[in-house]
């Protein structure tokens, strides 16, 4: 069954700043809190991003996309340690008019039917975290 979730969220910086950290491809381990490691193999579209999980694993994406003009970023994330497949991320930064930004981030991917409300409400929590400390990163540098 085919699944979909997105996690929006006002972050306290602007626009181009928060773009350029989302468009940079690394960075997750300091965001997410499952995340242990992050490391990029290649640049830019067709780049792996290697994502090693606290307590162990690993997931791996292919970048699909970075669309400078739409501020979208697209990934599939082809090997991970839960029961999905087709897996794929997309993350838009969009600007407000008060300097702040509108984060929004995208999952699709295929799962079992009696897995799909577990899992659905595992990513959005982690994506939440994530974006939190996304915000963090960019006003206090931590």
């Amino acid at each position: 069954m085919r699944a979909t979730t997105n996690v929006t969220k006002i972050v306290d910086a602007p626009v181009e700043k928060v773009w350029l950290a989302i468009r940079s491809i690394d960075g997750l381990d300091r965001w997410f809190p499952i995340i242990d490691s992050c490391r990029v193999e290649g640049e830019g579209v067709d780049a792996i991003r290697i994502l090693g999980l606290v307590g162990g694993g690993y997931m791996r994406d292919r970048i699909l996309e970075i669309a400078e003009a739409q501020r979208r970023f697209r990934y599939e994330r082809f090997e991970l340690p839960f029961p999905v497949e087709n897996y794929l991320g997309t993350v838009e930064v969009l600007e407000r008019a008060d300097l702040r930004s509108d984060v929004i981030w995208s999952i699709e991917f295929d799962v079992a039917d009696d897995e799909k409300d577990e899992l659905v409400a595992f990513i959005e929590s982690a994506l939440s975290d994530g974006v939190d400390g996304l915000e963090r990163e960019l006003r206090h540098g931590t």
